[in-house]
């Protein structure tokens, strides 16, 4: 059937226009110019001493979730029967908006009823820089509903004089209020927000109410208010409230903001108060206001009660210059793989001076990756790690810059090869209800030990099987840096036979299957935490995957087990077969030969996950028209469907092939009153989608933008609002194949690979070299130090901690690295001054924070 024409017929263009976005606010000339890009990285550690239950059963099931403002972004696992659970779970997620709060939320689940909050962790944003790189126990505060607000106001006062009748002056008061914007959702759902408009003094508390607004976390009130604040002189009657002109110094305007409970109570969402005064110079005065909490708002004298939180917290906001700005970083980063010695290079010198190894390597992988230099650079690095280690067992064990940096090359480029290997085993695990448990002590009631064990063995003798015959499947870039760290391997230990192995296995093995078999929701390999039951078989699938893949290097006699169970477990997989599995499997994807297929004949997974869509062609918006589906893109299309367990027909899936996709944009939330949505524009109707939280509808299109950035007949328009009872909501045309009526957001520059900008990384590596100038001062000093004096020093103590090979090498990178940084500082800090001055204090970009008692 033939395609039929694009539902927002816009003029196409043979390319994607590249132009970068910025935070709004910035002046026209920034946007074309500068991106701003949020990002959090860090760890939920642990919960300890929470609030016990009253009853006999005093554990709880306990969860933590983050929170933009009130806006949940992510949850972890569910930890059992604990009053101090151990979550150990690691985060990273772009922040697409702005927000005031970042805040972690411990719950108690609860299967019939909500779930209730034990207390939480609030930290404003301009505080999370206190907290960075650095793990914190925070007390957990009350949550108390009068302090749970977000959102802001918009604001105009006025006084007007008026002459009475008699000829008299008095004053009167003009509240404008005009409008709200980013009001939480309510349930899941946007909010029926209304006003109440008080003009309190020390005597008289005079109040007005807006009309409720259905559906919209955005709300155009647009209602003006009138209060008298001076009354005329020959005003006398005793029974009226007679205020003097200076009164009008006690005065204050609030703004408290309700959900509309209809049968319920209503809620309160936040207030504001500003006093009159602000209108002593000025007749009129108009702002946008943050909202407050009440004045009682999360005040307890039972905080220490609830218990504590761990934390570990890196929030980075980064100014993305042009291209052309970050040319000779770059080039000096890029130039580190052939820098002699390697510890001399501007890469190396980065991981030496952060705080935190993990902050350097992100960025470089990604930098490095996107221009084929990681292989010689981590062969480079790992090296300089043999040359201290003098056990062949513990190589590569140790969390160093080459064995971080060879982690997140293999979460990059191996998210495919782990899909196609372990993904369908993981399902029919996490699906089955079969009982793995082998502990005697942790065995329920009924529970067969012997088939327990029949269960997991077949688990692991499937997951084995298939990841000894994958090799065919692994990408070439690991395949290359296998080869190399078995080399090297060889060469520093030629005694030892197993070495060869035990380098390649302590990371394909120990670091990349295993953990994705423990944790596969980490990995995109399931939508949804496990639950305790299934991570524990999981756990103990992985610890046998862990020690089988490692055994060609171990002896027969020896285990590395600490439980009894586990050794007397594991006596089943004693056998030659294994060890010739593993062996030949090491082999293959430690070959010089390209083992991933040259075709094109297997699709890149990219991204899935749960989102709503709005059904097509049917009649007026509702509940009904918004159905639940899976959603699954692919370097070829994109699919969606129900549950893919309940998928009995092929034609259940519905798809859009990867070519047809024009453009993505974001849905403005009047379209349907609902937020997080946004449009995947096609060769037939839009698909209209919201996704669960602000974040994971910034990585759907960001992904597909990507993807598809590089397709034919890219449009230039398109229509930010929903085509609705014959027009479009936005520019109000009445042809379904109108124009579009707003340019199309731009993307990434056309030349940026789907996963790594390239602009972004150096710019964060920029940021932790501005961060680190003392250390890196400190470093120059200790060359400086050793070429002088030559030898050992009296005192080391101030260089001891850096690997410094060559002092005269290192001393010149460290000199062309400040060069380069005092360069980049220049433009920062010019568009710094031009942002805060476009955003002026009481603007939308920069509300005020309003007065609070």
């Amino acid at each position: 059937m033939a395609a039929a024409a694009p539902a927002a017929a816009a003029a196409s263009s043979e390319a994607p226009v590249a132009t970068a976005t910025a935070e709004p606010g910035a002046g026209d000339e920034d946007s074309r110019e500068v991106r701003v890009l949020q990002s959090l990285r860090g760890k939920i550690c642990e919960a300890k001493n929470l609030l016990p239950y009253l009853g006999p059963n005093k554990m709880r099931d306990c969860f933590c979730t983050i929170n933009l403002d009130q806006e949940e972004v992510y949850r972890t696992q569910v930890v059992e029967k604990s009053l101090s659970p151990f979550f150990s779970e690691e985060f990273y997620f772009e922040i697409p908006r702005t927000f005031q709060y970042l805040s972690f939320y411990v719950y108690d689940k609860n299967v019939l009823q909500r779930d209730l909050r034990i207390g939480k962790v609030a930290i404003k944003k301009e505080d999370l820089c206190n907290h960075s790189g650095k793990e914190t126990w925070f007390s957990l505060q009350p949550v108390d509903s009068n302090s749970e607000v977000q959102g802001k106001v918009h604001l105009e006062l006025k006084l007007n004089e008026l002459i009475t009748e008699n000829g008299t002056v008095c004053q009167q008061l003009v509240v404008h209020i005009m409008a709200c914007h980013g009001l939480p959702l309510i349930n899941g759902q946007s909010c029926d927000p209304y006003a109440t408009v008080s003009l309190v003094g020390p005597s008289r508390n005079d109040q007005k109410k807006t009309k409720v607004k259905k559906k919209t976390s955005n709300p155009q009130f647009n209602e003006i208010f009138y209060f008298e604040v001076t009354r005329s002189s020959s005003y006398t009657r005793k029974s009226q409230f007679q205020v003097e002109e200076e009164d009008i110094e006690k005065l204050e305007i609030r703004i408290d903001l309700w959900n509309n409970g209809n049968l319920v109570q209503d809620i309160f969402l936040g207030e504001i108060k500003v006093p009159v005064n602000v209108l002593r110079n000025d007749s009129s005065h108009q702002a946008w206001y943050l909202l407050q909490p009440r004045d009682n708002g999360n005040k307890s004298s039972k905080t220490d009660d609830l218990g504590s939180l761990r934390l570990n917290i890196c929030y980075t906001e980064d100014y993305v210059l042009p291209s052309e700005y970050y040319g000779p970083l770059k080039t000096l980063l890029l130039k580190s793989p052939d820098v002699q010695p390697i510890s001399a290079s501007a890469a190396y010198i980065l991981g030496e001076i952060c705080r935190d190894k993990n902050d350097a390597v992100l960025p470089l992988v990604r930098l490095l990756l996107h221009h084929d230099k990681l292989v010689p650079f981590a062969t480079a690095v790992a090296e300089l790690d043999l040359k201290d280690t003098q056990d062949a067992n513990t190589i590569f064990r140790g969390n160093s810059l080459a064995t971080r940096c060879l982690d997140e090359m293999m979460k990059i480029v191996g998210r495919h090869y782990l899909k196609v290997t372990l993904k369908p085993i993981l399902d029919e695990i996490c699906e089955s209800s079969k009982s793995c448990e082998i502990d005697p002590i942790r065995l329920k009631e009924g529970d067969n030990v012997e088939n327990n064990k029949e269960n997991l063995r077949y688990y692991v003798d499937k997951l084995f099987s298939t990841i000894v015959k994958s090799s065919m499947s692994c990408p070439t870039v690991m395949c290359d840096t296998f080869y190399s760290l078995r080399q090297m391997a060889t060469q520093r230990f030629p005694n030892d036979p197993h070495v060869q192995y035990s380098a390649v296995s302590s990371f394909v093995f120990l670091r990349f299957f295993a953990v994705a078999v423990v944790s596969p929701h980490t990995f995109h390999l399931r939508p949804h935490h496990p639950d305790p039951q299934t991570i524990r078989t999981l756990t103990l699938i992985s610890k046998t995957i862990q020690t089988l893949g490692s055994w060609g290097s171990l002896s027969k006699s020896k285990s590395s087990f600490k439980e009894t169970f586990m050794c007397e477990f594991f006596k089943m997989f004693q056998e030659e077969g294994y060890i010739i599995a593993v062996k030949k499997f090491l082999d293959e994807i430690s070959s010089t030969e390209t083992k991933e297929s040259s075709g094109t004949s297997e699709p890149v997974h990219l991204k899935e996950g749960e989102m709503y869509k709005r059904a097509q062609g049917r009649t007026r918006i509702g509940k009904k028209n918004f159905k639940k589906r899976w959603f699954c893109l692919t370097s070829r299309e994109l699919t969606y469907h129900k549950q893919p367990e309940f998928i009995e027909r092929k034609d259940a899936i519905y798809t859009i092939p990867v070519k047809n996709i024009l453009a993505v944009e974001k849905l403005e939330e009047s379209s349907f009153n609902k937020k997080n949505m946004f449009q995947v524009i096609h060769m037939e109707k839009p698909l209209y989608v919201q996704a669960n939280n602000c974040v994971e509808a910034n990585e759907w299109i960001d992904v597909l933008c990507r993807v598809s950035r590089c397709n034919q007949n890219r449009l230039s328009f398109y229509h930010p609002s929903a085509y609705l009872n014959g027009n479009w909501l936005c520019c109000l045309e009445t042809s379904e194949n109108a124009l579009g009526c707003k340019p199309c957001t731009a993307g990434v520059p056309a030349d940026i690979q789907i996963d790594i900008d390239e602009d972004r990384e150096t710019e964060r590596i920029y940021s932790l070299f501005t961060l680190s100038l003392l250390k890196l001062q400190k470093m120059e000093e200790a060359c400086g130090t050793i070429a002088v004096y030559q030898g050992p020093q009296k005192e080391p103590d101030d260089y001891s901690n850096f690997v410094i090979e060559d002092s005269v090498t290192t001393f010149k990178t460290i000199q062309q690295i400040k060069s380069i940084i005092e360069k980049l500082d220049e433009p920062h800090e010019q568009y710094r001054k031009k942002r805060s001055s476009s955003a002026k204090y009481g603007s939308k970009e920069n509300p005020i924070v309003g007065k609070t008692s």
